[in-house]
């Protein structure tokens, strides 16, 4: 098969690759469509010690089942492989499961391929008539509804009675707005530098879009913030924003101290709280979002060949494109 096969920093190659071959409890899926995740290009930088070239990147995957008890059904998979049985597992919350896998990170091989093993109870079977390039933003937007979910449930006033800030207009910011919006969020700021994704995120209408370099957030303005950056920086801003009582949601990788001011946290009572993926709970209600189209027209997806996907990460790394999510088809 071919693949796109990360080989060392800011180095992808579009090259033959062995066939996946299935153990007991796994399909091959013939990917359609597969997007490319920040954590992509958090490795593609050389910056993942756990995602060691060479290694076949990708997670955000839709496909056609080649065989088993779903057999010619189009899906989308929730990439996390967990046990099943421990403690997290047996609760839902299969996204804290202390010995879970994840697809384009050893010993499992990722997406950015023709064919992909996966256990079959990862995949979420699809609506007919869905787009596989929709179909692949399932993984990013259930990251986002999850995210919107654990904010909401320590929220103490409803999302329909706030002003929320999110951080990052990338495909998880902009997710997370859409999210929030999707719930009756009725005031939501998006704080954004790259000026291409700032115009993305307009496209919206419903959201105001700041641009952080140079109009500071506003300082004690919001009842929940989103960081979906995950900075020394971004936490900064959150600090600043956050409103006495108030919920901030950190989902961004980026650095992993600093920006937080805890003293105030204390004095203010301020609850910070991390949020990792999701559950299959979120996996299968962010598909029934997108497909009842709560979640806007979805219109900032690029597609491209997954032969041209070297330089599609490279127009990621330099910022030359708006589109919050390159999504690469086989």
């Amino acid at each position: 098969m071919k693949a796109l096969v990360y080989t060392g920093p800011e180095q992808i190659d579009f090259r033959d690759e062995p066939d996946p071959s299935p153990a007991d409890g796994e399909a091959i899926v013939k990917v359609e469509a597969v997007g490319i995740c920040g954590s992509d290009m958090h490795a593609y930088r050389g910056h993942d010690a756990r995602r060691p070239a060479p290694l076949i990147l990708g997670h955000e995957a839709c496909g056609i089942v080649q065989g088993g008890k779903f057999a010619g059904k189009r899906v989308t998979l929730n990439p996390l492989v967990t046990c099943g049985v421990c403690e997290a597992c047996r609760a839902g919350r299969t996204n804290l499961c202390a010995v879970r896998e994840i697809i384009s990170m050893p010993p499992r091989q990722g997406a950015f391929a023709e064919y992909l093993r996966i256990p079959e109870r990862n995949l979420i079977a699809l609506p007919a008539g869905m787009d596989p390039a929709i179909a692949a933003l399932s993984e990013p937007m259930a990251t986002a509804w999850h995210a919107v979910s654990v904010g909401e449930h320590h929220l103490l006033p409803t999302l329909k009675t706030i002003r929320a800030l999110v951080l990052g207009g990338g495909a998880i910011g902009l997710s997370v707005a859409l999210v929030l919006r999707s719930r009756g969020c009725p005031k939501i700021c998006v704080a954004e530098t790259n000026p291409l994704r700032r115009e993305t995120v307009a496209l919206e209408k419903d959201f105001v879009v700041i641009d952080p370099a140079t109009e500071p957030v506003e300082e004690n303005g919001f009842e929940l913030v989103v960081d979906a950056v995950g900075g020394v920086v971004t936490r900064a801003a959150a600090s600043v924003a956050i409103k006495p009582g108030g919920v901030i949601v950190h989902i961004g990788l980026l650095e992993a101290e600093g920006g937080l001011d805890v003293r105030k946290f204390t004095l203010q009572e301020v609850t910070f709280v991390g949020t990792y993926t999701y559950t299959m709970a979120d996996f299968q209600g962010t598909v029934a979002a997108l497909d009842a189209g709560v979640l806007g027209a979805l219109n900032w997806v690029e597609k491209r060949p997954m032969a041209e996907g070297a330089a599609a990460f490279h127009d990621l790394m330099e910022g030359r494109t708006g589109a919050a999510k390159i999504i690469l088809m086989p």
